[in-house]
């Protein structure tokens, strides 16, 4: 069934677009190959996603900074798989792991697909909560940058999803009108509990198939978009 009237169609980027998790275990190979530090890469990998998203929420809430977000979701994973290593080396890791991470761009599939689709009849929009300096790049690197009328994120505006101030900016800086607008992301509580609560329209992607309201449609491609919009 068609959502009508939507104009502005809003995107989060990682984990609904630009593929994190597999762009993120590529840069561990590479750093770890870089700097001699021999771990086994999935095993690393397996600790780290779910130690790095539970930092993030940290980070959402403003409880930690970014600097502390960077060395210590790396030294807990160290610490999971027992694996002995020098705080210094620590944050040489960390500063390789963002010079590192956006040459690789895989993208979720069907992404240009569906953003080509889209874009012919909508204006199309970021929001996002990660790094200024890195998510440039992202866009640009992995050819989607063309899609987007604005990017908006969280250093730039000073807040993070789910932060209403967030989705505020970004849809005057899209010059959008909210019951018009639509907010596809993958986090429940950043992305579609944020969204909610200043009143967008919204798209739950996850490719977990997590148990949520019926109330709001979920997908787990982004092909299924073409349903909606």
């Amino acid at each position: 069934m068609k959502i009508n009237n939507i104009k502005d169609v809003f995107f989060d980027l990682d984990h609904t677009l630009w593929d994190f998790d597999k762009n993120s275990a590529l840069t561990f190979e590479k750093i770890f190959s870089l700097n001699n530090i021999e771990v086994p890469l999935q095993e690393f990998v397996s600790h780290y996603e779910p130690i790095n998203l539970k930092y993030w929420k940290l980070y959402r809430e403003g409880l930690i900074e970014k600097e502390d977000l960077r060395f210590v979701r790396l030294n807990e994973t160290f610490q999971a798989i027992n694996y002995k290593i020098e705080e210094h080396i620590i944050y040489k890791l960390s500063e390789d792991y963002i010079t590192y991470l956006t040459s690789f761009n895989y993208l979720f599939e069907n992404t240009h697909d569906i953003l080509d689709y889209l874009s012919l009849n909508y204006n199309l929009h970021i929001i996002t909560n990660g790094f200024d300096e890195v998510q440039h790049k992202k866009l640009t690197n992995s050819n989607i940058i063309k899609y987007f009328k604005t990017v908006t994120n969280s250093e730039m505006v000073g807040v993070k999803k789910p932060n209403p101030k967030i989705f505020k900016y970004a849809l005057n800086s899209a010059k959008a009108n909210i019951s018009q607008s639509i907010m596809i992301g993958d986090s429940y509580e950043a992305d579609i509990l944020g969204a909610m609560d200043v009143g967008m329209n919204v798209v739950f992607f996850d490719t977990r198939k997590t148990k949520i309201s019926e109330d709001v449609i979920q997908i787990d491609a982004l092909s299924a978009l073409k349903r909606y919009l």
